[in-house]
């Protein structure tokens, strides 16, 4: 919409201090990779204008850098040319891809992520499009299977950050894995730690199990958040992936699943709920 009426529909309505925006240019699909680097310089000039500097008077909008990952060496350069920028907290990126983040043709971005102080965040999307490979067996027919499997690319590229040892040659980068679910986190890296028992021969750089990274390195945010019909459920769940210091809430506004600060948790203890609602990202962003 515009910045003066999320302000009216989201920021004053919650009361919101920060709100991370996050652009969807969806650029991972394309196959050239000056086209896709160009729009996201183009696009990242429209954010830092309209919505970080021009409407920004109280400092409560802080933005997403978007890059295009098919380019590491242009996206390189667009993060370094955002370096010092005050609002610019993240880099950001889509889940769509031709091979798993952790993979070493991906390390120019991640350097200067590291270089600069930025997090990545990742974010659902052109999974499948284009020039990218589809996370499940094959197209899916309907958009509520597609929904439903959002979280299956986010378990491959974490797996893939974690066993590439991407936070062990860059032990000062994070990433923040936005809006594809949380449920699946403990399960994963319980599976992850049992066969890093018998197969840590294959990544010897990694002298602590997979999961031991996440409190540094690993942020995930809330939206959708998966509450099953019995609340003590997700409260376990919660306790199970370390929710006080890795969970971000997210309400994903503007969309038609947006989740309301208000109801979309049960009642949490007072200082999980601090946590997740504001003490996690500010620590993470430095607010």
């Amino acid at each position: 919409s515009d910045p003066d009426f999320l302000r009216e529909q989201l920021i004053d309505e919650y009361d919101v201090d920060f709100a991370i925006l996050l652009p969807r240019a969806m650029l991972n699909n394309l196959p050239d990779p000056d086209m896709a680097s160009a729009v996201a310089a183009a696009y990242n000039d429209w954010l830092a204008d309209t919505w970080l500097d021009k409407y920004n008077h109280d400092g409560k909008f802080k933005g997403s850098l978007y890059i295009a990952t098919q380019d590491p060496i242009g996206a390189a350069k667009e993060i370094e040319r955002w370096a010092g920028h005050p609002h610019f907290v993240q880099v950001m990126t889509d889940s769509g891809a031709r091979a798993p983040f952790g993979q070493r043709q991906y390390y120019p971005i991640y350097e200067a992520c590291e270089k600069y102080g930025f997090p990545l965040a990742i974010h659902p999307g052109t999974d499948g499009m284009g020039i990218n490979h589809q996370p499940t067996p094959g197209h899916p027919s309907r958009y509520i299977e597609f929904h439903t499997c959002l979280s299956l690319a986010f378990q491959a590229h974490l797996v893939s950050f974690l066993t590439e040892g991407v936070f062990v040659k860059f032990p000062n980068f994070k990433i923040v894995l936005v809006e594809g679910g949380v449920s699946w986190l403990p399960p994963l890296m319980w599976r992850l730690d049992a066969e890093y028992k018998g197969l840590r021969y294959e990544v010897p750089w990694l002298e602590k199990r997979p999961s031991e990274f996440l409190r540094d390195h690993v942020r995930l945010t809330s939206q959708p958040i998966e509450r099953p019909d019995n609340d003590k459920y997700l409260l376990t769940l919660l306790e199970a992936m370390d929710a006080e210091h890795i969970l971000m809430f997210a309400s994903d506004y503007p969309h038609w699943d947006f989740d309301s600060p208000r109801r979309a948790f049960p009642k949490l203890p007072d200082e999980l709920q601090r946590r997740i609602f504001f003490e996690n990202a500010k620590a993470f962003y430095n607010l």
